[in-house]
């Protein structure tokens, strides 16, 4: 398959090129707004700072890029007609109601981590927390000092998954004064520290049992062969629709 790599030069965007090549597909096009400069330029693909000077046609864009990004590569897929490998997390409400108007035109994947290993945490978690109804819940995250968003966006899909379960959850970001904790309060804690690459871990307790759910990525590479995995399937849907990784995994069965 034929793939633009929108971000090409994050460090997302880098291993993603390595994995197409690795897997055999090809790259159309590289986009990223640092293109402006002459020496980013990658003399092996054309590259653009902007997905509206793409002329070549491929077979689903991937995006690992900017939020802020977001809009302007929805309009250029419907316009054209290309499905949409959407990794990028940390959307305003404004740019997922742009992801969701666009799904109903065109094939969209999207998922916070495309990792198979946190698709299986996150059932592991649904699982765990129906199982302690009554349990505190905490999750935790680690990422690079590199990182913009928080909390991950593999944090709040994980936040998703409990309050699949547990309709009452409040969700707090961090600790910031003192306070006792509340019966349905939810902690989300992120920690940036020099080069780690992800960790995700939810922990539940009774007070009298402790069960912690824990995934570690240990190189990029993982993230970057499950999103060209994932570009792959949606690439295949012949109806429109928002995808997610559940429906890979279904397909995989």
């Amino acid at each position: 398959m034929n793939f633009i790599i929108h971000g090409s030069l994050g460090r997302m965007g880098q291993n993603l090129i390595a994995s197409v090549e690795r897997l055999g597909h090809t790259v159309a096009a590289c986009v990223d707004i640092r293109y402006t400069d002459p020496q980013t330029q990658n003399p092996n693909y054309p590259c653009f700072a902007s997905i509206a000077d793409v002329t070549d046609r491929a077979d689903c864009i991937i995006d690992f890029s900017n939020h802020v990004t977001t809009m302007p590569l929805l309009a250029y897929a419907v316009e054209h007609r290309i499905p949409v490998m959407l990794a990028t997390t940390g959307q305003t409400p404004e740019e997922l109601d742009a992801v969701y108007a666009a799904a109903k035109q065109i094939p969209l994947f999207r998922a916070a981590n495309m990792s198979l290993g946190i698709a299986t945490l996150v059932s592991l978690v649904k699982t765990a927390v129906c199982m302690f109804p009554d349990a505190d819940v905490e999750i935790v995250e680690k990422h690079h000092n590199q990182k913009l968003d928080v909390p991950s966006g593999t944090a709040l899909a994980l936040a998703d998954a409990v309050s699949a379960v547990r309709e009452q959850a409040q969700f707090v970001v961090g600790r910031h004064e003192n306070g006792l904790r509340s019966k349905n309060e939810v902690g989300i804690h992120s920690l940036r520290l020099g080069g780690v690459v992800g960790e995700h871990e939810v922990i539940i307790t009774t007070g009298n049992e402790t069960l912690s759910l824990k995934h570690e990525a240990h190189s990029r590479a993982v993230f970057a062969d499950g999103g060209v995995q994932a570009a792959m399937f949606v690439a295949a849907q012949t109806a429109p629709g928002l995808y997610t990784m559940e429906d890979l995994i279904a397909a995989c069965r």
